[in-house]
């Protein structure tokens, strides 16, 4: 009897680095963004699409803060039309950021999900910064409301 792991066959190995290279296109994760940041190699626009109360409670240091809903052409004209953008939100369990993926998307814009949100950053131990310059190493218990 196979186990659940095994019950379904894997893909061949040309379909699985199709796969897992497509993702890469479209996802990066809190400890590539946090390694770029740290050796200056920042060729992204890192956005916090959370309101702006849960932005003030713990954001990542570097972020900026557009919320989905103000996301516009008008908004988005203070950035290079070439920038790539990593987006995130609360976490796993909230698909703001898909939505905001999907705005700068249809607006022309390439983007890529930074997974984990702010819950990932937390769980790899990496910092959050206030909006008035302190750190906040704890949960941000304000709703993302996106």
């Amino acid at each position: 009897m196979p186990s659940l792991i095994s019950e379904h066959p894997a893909a061949s190995a040309p379909e699985a680095l199709a796969h897992f290279s497509q993702r890469l296109r479209f996802e990066t994760d809190c400890s590539d963004v946090y390694r770029s940041q740290q050796t200056g190699q920042v060729d992204f626009i890192l956005l916090d699409v959370r309101n702006e109360t849960a932005f003030a409670a713990g954001h990542v240091a570097g972020s900026v803060n557009l919320p989905t809903r103000t996301i516009t052409p008008e908004r988005l004209a203070q950035f290079p039309a070439d920038s790539l953008f990593v987006v995130y939100c609360a976490g796993p369990h909230c698909n703001g950021v898909h939505r905001a993926a999907v705005r700068l998307a249809s607006l022309g814009h390439q983007v890529k999900e930074m997974i984990g949100g702010v819950t990932g950053w937390l769980d790899e131990g990496l910092p959050l910064a206030k909006a008035d310059g302190r750190d906040a190493t704890t949960a941000v218990t304000a709703s993302c409301a996106c």
